[in-house]
């Protein structure tokens, strides 16, 4: 995994993230558009694009009618189910009109596809990347290139907060007091203990473990005890992981679940839906999630619900490891853009078109920042509105030090899939820690070992 070593054009100026960048052998064959030029019209051509983020489908269904109206190409966008885009992906590729843009989340996701990646060495799309390390290559070939940097931590409600702070029951009277995991969980357990007097159901929002929710745990999560044993040993993957900082792991979970807008054994049912609305309601002080929650949790006129941009703050998520106090938030990317090499010449000419179009337009650009709240890598990028980004660049700017997107290396989704089921059962009071490590550490040795055999 190499560290960025160039500041970011746009939003977190001067962060410092992990990538991890896979090796893929071979000529990518397939039909090719032409090389170096995909410039001018592309009206014979179509897009179809499978898209990775339930979030922005009004966006991208927006974008892409633009589109449409500007050049007169067909452009479809399809936007996967939460929790269900391999699955989809991999019904759509064995159709006829196959997607001819699509995405995955890294290397891992890259070795499942990269028999379907276009070689982007010669698109006007790569000239627009403000640091090389945003692309998935090998060798000389270019397989996929990020189109945003995000960040995730602890969101929390300033106003709510705040109230936490003026309380005589407050032992801590600052946000800039809370640098450690021991700082936040006395905030969360103080916050639990006196919930009717501050109007909350609960410090955090529910720890949903249905499919729709799950991945903040067993992926976003799981993300810390994998960064800091990557850390420790200097590594960017590992076919093994040693599992050194699950002790840490547990702490934070435990934290969630006992101080929550729920009982812990009713975790299995609560939906992404749930956490949204409680945090956007002021049900909940502190909601683990990234930049992208945003739009879903923004103060909306019509109902009179949701934080204004004055009301956002984030937080590291401290699981309590030496030197925390200068731990940032996590930084990186898991959206990687792969065009299709089966799909026809004038639908690869097409696609590359509109991707290029979609980071060099004004219309672009400002849909991806304004619409969407991409902090995006690409020369042309528009300041996001987005307040979460301020935040992150803010975080950056004290020298706090950003957590990378481990997770990218991760070796199956079968393995996320055992984490996040031992981590509900044992919330709910049916399984154990124990089994918690056993997936984690068991399961990834069993899975690492069978994505390459």
């Amino acid at each position: 995994m190499k560290k960025l070593s160039k500041l970011l054009a746009v939003g977190l100026a001067g962060c410092m993230m992990a990538s991890v960048f896979a090796g893929c052998g071979g000529n990518n064959g397939g039909t090719s558009a032409t090389d170096g030029n995909n410039g001018g019209t592309a009206a014979s051509g179509k897009v179809y694009y499978l898209q990775f983020k339930p979030e922005q489908d009004k966006q991208w269904q927006n974008l892409a009618k633009a589109y449409t109206d500007e050049t007169g190409v067909k452009v479809t966008v399809v936007t996967a189910a939460e929790g269900t885009y391999e699955q989809t992906l991999t019904s759509e590729m064995d159709k006829t009109d196959a997607p001819t843009l699509f995405q995955v989340n890294g290397p891992v996701g890259l070795a499942n596809w990269k028999d379907y990646c276009y070689d982007l060495s010669g698109a006007d799309i790569i000239n627009e990347v403000t640091n090389d390390e945003f692309l998935l290559k090998d060798d000389n070939a270019v397989y996929g290139v990020a189109y945003v940097v995000e960040t995730y931590g602890i969101i929390y409600n300033k106003t709510l907060l705040n109230k936490y702070f003026e309380s005589d029951f407050a032992t801590v009277k600052s946000v800039d007091e809370i640098k450690s995991f021991d700082k936040l969980k006395t905030v969360a357990e103080e916050i639990q203990a006196n919930k009717d007097a501050l109007g909350v159901d609960g410090a955090f929002t529910s720890a949903g473990m249905d499919s729709s929710d799950d991945w903040r745990f067993k992926t976003h999560l799981a993300n810390m005890p994998i960064y800091y044993e990557y850390k420790d040993k200097g590594i960017t993957s590992t076919d093994a992981i040693e599992g050194k900082y699950l002790d840490n792991y547990k702490q934070i979970w435990d934290l969630y679940i006992n101080n929550s807008t729920c009982d812990k054994t009713a975790l299995a049912s609560k939906t992404a839906t749930d956490a949204t609305t409680e945090f956007k309601t002021g049900k909940a002080v502190f909601y683990q999630n990234g930049t992208w929650a945003y739009g879903d949790t923004a103060y909306d006129e019509k109902s009179g619900e949701g934080l204004k941009d004055e009301e956002y703050g984030m937080l590291p998520i401290y699981i309590g490891v030496d030197g925390e106090e200068k731990q940032g938030l996590c930084t990186g990317s898991e959206n990687y853009w792969c065009v299709n090499k089966n799909a026809s010449e004038e639908d690869v000419k097409a696609t590359l078109e509109f991707l290029n179009w979609c980071v060099t337009s004004d219309k672009g650009t400002k849909a991806l920042a304004d619409d969407m709240g991409f902090v995006i890598p690409f020369k042309n990028a528009k300041k996001a509105a987005n307040p979460l980004v301020a935040i992150a660049n803010e975080d950056v700017a004290a020298g706090n030090t950003p957590v990378s997107w481990n997770f990218s290396t991760i070796p199956s989704e079968k393995w996320k899939d055992g984490v996040g089921a031992a981590l509900t059962q044992y919330a709910a009071g049916t399984g154990s820690w124990d089994d918690v490590v056993t997936a984690f550490v068991q399961g990834w040795k069993t899975e690492y070992a069978a994505a390459n055999k």
